[in-house]
């Protein structure tokens, strides 16, 4: 099995579970539940097959993947909810194999197709954390992307690792899926955070105490 199809199986099954149980702690039904997965999973491809030239249509021979993904959502759907409490704790681990597995795969991709660098870039962005976004509008949140430790950069530097050809083997690319799964993690664990700037700096803050305001 090719390393592509590999880095696809991982990155559907850990997406389409995560969709799966952030709809079902937005309380949605069993559609929802179906929808935000089935999204999750595949909104990315979606959003870099249209940005990249290649029939959305495309999906719909993805028969192995799209059963994967319904399967991941019945397990995650059908779990006692003691196990679901523990995957919660692992939330970021999953959301991190997701993307990992999904920036590379779109990455090579992209690749294959002879795009330049910042295609690969920008495919490997998008397939990594493009399902993650619509996930997130959909359930009501900020997307995590924007606003949470780094992490779309993880996916760029992928990216750009497959887009310079400093990668060729299997081998090397699943290193260089447990290099950014770890990084991510550490990202999460340490807080790492890219530079902001608030527009309302005194937000919170008594101008006269200069305490937060309980």
């Amino acid at each position: 099995m090719h390393v592509f199809e590999v880095l696809s199986i991982i990155g559907t099954i850990a997406f389409a579970m995560s969709g799966a149980f952030v709809a079902m702690e937005e309380e949605y039904d069993i559609l929802g539940v179906v929808v935000l997965g089935l999204v999750t999973a595949f909104g990315g491809g979606i959003i870099r097959n249209v940005l990249i030239g290649v029939p959305v249509t495309s999906l719909w021979s993805e028969g192995l993947l799209i059963r994967l993904a319904l399967i991941s959502i019945g397990i995650a759907f059908v779990l006692p909810l003691a196990w679901i409490k523990h995957w919660k704790r692992t939330e970021a681990l999953f959301d991190a194999i997701g993307l990992s597995a999904f920036a590379i795969q779109g990455a090579i991709y992209a690749t294959e197709m002879k795009h330049p660098l910042i295609a690969v870039i920008v495919a490997a962005v998008l397939t990594g954390s493009g399902g993650g976004i619509i996930r997130d509008m959909l359930a009501g949140r900020k997307p995590l992307v924007l606003r949470d430790e780094i992490y779309a950069v993880w996916a760029m530097i992928a990216g750009a690792a497959v887009g310079l050809n400093w990668l060729h083997t299997t081998w090397q690319l699943l290193g260089l899926f447990v290099a950014v799964v770890i990084f991510r993690m550490f990202s999460v664990f340490y807080k790492w955070r890219l530079p902001r700037r608030s527009l309302h700096p005194n937000k919170g803050v008594d101008t006269d105490t200069n305490h937060v305001q309980i």
